[in-house]
């Protein structure tokens, strides 16, 4: 029956890539009213991780940053779907890196540096790692959770490898980085998923007592790679910038923890100047800490 589905809904996939821009926001403005005011989808999640992160904004506040959310959340679903035949030419007008960051990754390639780079379910992650496969001299790298379906993780793998990029099964990833060593690369992870809360750093993230995966911080500590945090901005409606910083340069010198901390900071900073280009829908904070145990 899936696979039935599947071939069913791929000629609609297909048609929604080949519309012209203002078709497929319009067909976005279209799912919003479904989404925000029939469905409701996680309406109440949204609401409610945005009280908690934002305690000194009016109910009003928040109600607007939730509505502007479900209109990036509807954009950024149609947008995915144009990975599958927009031209490069069109990719990087709708999603540009700055002139520094294009400089400081040819520079890293130059001095032969390989790194990690380190980001967040913001703005439209998909089309950054397009962009920078196009502008950048190293091979791009993404560390994904292949879907359970095979046909539909094949459709994603299409999508985000059509620019030349190459994707990493999760649980591969440090073996696959090893394999690699001889290769200047970037390998990105995305760093704010719900991770088991056994293997978590905690940290104060937007007000909330919050599990970090770590896997960022253990990779780059191994290898010793630089450290380099990508922040995707919405600069206009189907128009992102991509900046990035190196974050820490001697990954291998650093604290343990410090990395996971800093990287955190730096996408909670993003998330508070853009609030509503992120995945508020997701949820983030459905793991609580388990108390220490009592010492006699």
């Amino acid at each position: 029956m899936s696979i039935l589905l599947y071939y069913l809904l791929l000629p609609v996939v297909y048609f929604i890539s080949i519309l012209p821009f203002p078709l497929l926001y319009g067909l976005s403005d279209v799912f919003f009213c479904l989404l925000y005011y029939v469905v409701g989808y996680r309406k109440k999640v949204v609401l409610q991780n945005l009280a908690n992160s934002f305690p000194d904004k009016s109910p009003e506040e928040r109600a607007r940053i939730c509505r502007d959310f479900y209109r990036y959340f509807c954009d950024l679903f149609l947008e995915t779907f144009k990975t599958l035949t927009i031209s490069k030419a069109a990719m990087l007008r709708h999603c540009a890196l700055t002139p520094e960051t294009v400089a400081l990754f040819k520079r890293l390639h130059a001095e032969g540096k390989s790194v990690v780079l380190v980001m967040g379910h913001k703005g439209n992650w998909e089309w950054a790692g397009n962009s920078f496969s196009i502008l950048c001299p190293q091979q791009l790298y993404v560390v994904y959770h292949p879907l359970a379906n095979k046909h539909y993780d094949g459709l994603m793998y299409r999508m985000r490898t059509r620019f030349g990029t190459k994707l990493i099964a999760m649980q591969d990833t440090f073996r696959e980085m090893v394999k690699l060593r001889g290769e200047i690369n970037a390998t990105a992870l995305i760093a704010d998923q719900s991770p088991r809360p056994d293997t978590a750093q905690w940290v104060n993230f937007l007000h909330q007592d919050t599990p970090v995966f770590t896997g960022t911080e253990r990779i780059a500590s191994k290898m010793n790679y630089q450290v380099v945090y990508v922040s995707v901005t919405r600069t206009k409606r189907g128009y992102y910038s991509v900046s990035a910083e190196v974050l820490v340069e001697s990954p291998a010198q650093e604290a343990p923890g410090n990395i996971t901390t800093l990287h955190t900071a730096r996408l909670e900073a993003d998330i508070v100047d853009q609030p509503a280009t992120w995945l508020w829908s997701h949820r983030r904070w459905k793991h609580k800490r388990k108390p220490e145990p009592a010492t006699v």
